[in-house]
């Protein structure tokens, strides 16, 4: 390619929202352009980087017996709603009508669309097991675009499903994904971390990001020293540490307490520790369903761990209109007593408490009236729990399950594996397949996700210094950018030979000053440099963009360097 015939320029300013490195040097180097919030064009040098991506996944995935499909972007309504998941998913659906008036979803994922595919299908154990993936666009109203490439509404997703007669096939293809995802991300220069999240909308019982170390990455996980343990915060367990449980219970009683309703605000009035004191919040599910989650007061409450417990999609705080009718005070929240309040009220709540509370004796809490206060509160003696488990979130320092500190990393999700287990199968009619046995069988099912322009902009993120991008060969738009210094007669012909080697290879011919082409090189970020001028007489100057050093070569050496 030309330079003086490609479509999309370099410019020197960026857009005031481009605040991280990937979005200002993609927009810089003319790879990307925003139409709205969320929604990019890809220019040519970016859909060459692009699609460079989708070959390294489709040659890792293809290795592994998984067959490539497309399905259509518009998945029909009833499909989601079979499954329950048209008010279940962490993003906004977005909906549309044809001239029939039949409604369809523009697809966010694709569980409900293959599993109603394999389900067309008279399958059998002999059929078993088979992964099916695409590349195919995916629209997510987010709530706010950010960040770029790293967090849109329409981007191309690799998304896989695989379908298994048992658990123990499945967890086969599992290893075979986290095997073939790390030497995907490998082969695009990115070192992953492979972190426990949280399953969220997609359903199932567990799952895995891949996970770039960056500190403008959105997932904050935690790990060990030595790697043994990595979980995304949301899910992460730990250790609670024992506190003054060899203190003798004393008898609880009420005092006043005029203060405000911070935990800050207890902690001078009693002169405590903050670990002794109870931290309440009162929430309410989308069914309207009201929740009291407790929990140490030097902890926070983890309400991702919280909605899981109580089997929630969504939570959100109750208003203090609410609190009050259930018969407590905003500020002053008690689990005392809360339950025969909230029968009184007529209301029921579902009070969870987390396993920190059997660390601490004689804590200290609201009474449920303003300015009132509890003193040497112990857990079954003065309350019961309806649910007791793990709801809190896990800090830096805090022991993981295995004794070892848990250190507190943030970095960019660029994959994810997922256990579906019967999630779907079990809701959508008629997804069997017929067992040796000659019976029908649900599908045990899988589903794992890459997102390539979120990719791309983690390899940015990477790869790059103060000049610009500096692209790992495998995803690089072209392999050598080609410089004339006015020598043009004899650059074409080394043009021509490189094309003639099958080098990709970008040529810059435009008439602007040698500065310039410079410094549009180190912005593109070509793997090597070419360039051909005057003082380096029959040999070409060879740079590589990650180094500072210049050679002279001849040109057949150069060619057999590049070739290789």
């Amino acid at each position: 390619m030309k330079q003086s015939q490609l479509f999309g320029k370099t410019l020197k300013d960026t857009p005031k929202d481009a605040t991280i490195i990937s979005h200002q040097l993609l927009y810089k180097g003319g790879f990307i352009r925003e139409s709205t919030a969320g929604r990019y064009y890809f220019l040519p040098l970016g859909l060459l980087v692009h699609q460079k991506i989708q070959k390294i996944i489709k040659e890792e995935m293809d290795a592994t017996g998984a067959q490539e499909m497309i399905t259509p972007v518009m998945h029909p309504k009833q499909l989601w709603e079979e499954t329950n998941r048209t008010d279940s998913v962490g993003f906004e659906l977005m909906s549309i009508k044809d001239r029939s008036e039949t409604e369809f979803v523009l697809g966010g994922t694709a569980e409900e669309m293959l599993v109603d595919l394999v389900r067309r299908f008279q399958v059998s154990y002999k059929d078993l097991p088979m992964n099916l993936y695409q590349f195919s666009t995916k629209f997510r109203d987010e709530k706010r675009a950010r960040g770029g490439l790293l967090r849109m509404r329409e981007f191309v997703m690799k998304d896989a499903y695989s379908f298994h007669g048992d658990e123990k096939d499945f967890k086969l293809e599992y290893e075979k994904m986290w095997q073939t995802y790390t030497k995907i991300f490998q082969r695009m220069g990115l070192k992953t971390v492979v972190v426990e999240s949280d399953n969220g909308y997609i359903g199932g019982e567990y799952c895995h990001e891949f996970v770039v170390e960056s500190e403008i990455g959105e997932s904050q996980f935690f790990t060990t020293e030595d790697g043994t343990y990595a979980a995304h915060e949301e899910v992460a367990r730990f250790q609670r540490d024992s506190k003054n449980l060899d203190e003798a219970e004393k008898k609880m009683e009420q005092v006043s307490a005029e203060r405000g309703n911070t935990m800050e605000d207890g902690v001078k009035l009693h002169d405590l520790p903050l670990w002794q004191q109870m931290k309440d919040l009162m929430m309410v599910d989308e069914k309207g369903n009201i929740i009291l989650a407790v929990v140490r007061g030097d902890y926070d409450i983890n309400e991702v761990k919280l909605a899981h417990v109580v089997t929630a999609y969504a939570l959100r705080h109750a208003t203090e209109e609410e609190i009050r009718e259930i018969g407590s005070e905003p500020g002053f929240i008690s689990p005392v007593g809360m339950s025969e309040s909230a029968a009184k009220a007529g209301k029921k709540i579902i009070i969870v408490g987390d396993t920190s509370l059997r660390t601490v004796k004689n804590m200290y809490t609201g009474a449920n009236v303003k300015n009132q206060d509890l003193l040497n509160v112990n857990i079954d003696r003065d309350y019961t729990l309806d649910i007791e488990a793990d709801i809190a979130l896990a800090r830096e320092g805090d022991l993981a399950e295995n004794g070892k500190p848990l250190f507190a990393k943030k970095g960019i999700e660029v994959g994810n594996i997922f256990q579906l287990g019967f999630h779907y199968s079990s809701k959508m009619t008629g997804a069997t397949f017929m067992a040796e046995d000659g019976s029908k069988q649900p599908y045990y099912m899988g589903c794992y996700g890459i997102g390539l322009a979120r990719t791309l902009a983690t390899v940015v993120e990477k790869y790059s210094d103060a000049k610009g991008i500096i692209w790992p060969e495998e995803v690089a738009p072209f392999k050598v950018h080609l410089i004339s210094l006015k020598e043009d007669e004899k650059a074409e012909k080394i043009y021509k030979e490189l094309l003639e080697n099958k080098i990709d290879v970008l040529f810059d011919d435009r008439d602007i000053a040698a500065g310039a082409k410079f410094a549009d090189a180190d912005l593109l970020g070509m793997p090597y440099r070419l360039v051909v001028s005057s003082k380096a007489g029959e040999q070409i100057e060879v740079k590589k963009r990650s180094e500072d050093k210049a050679e002279l070569m001849d040109l057949e050496e150069v060619i057999k360097i590049l070739k290789k």
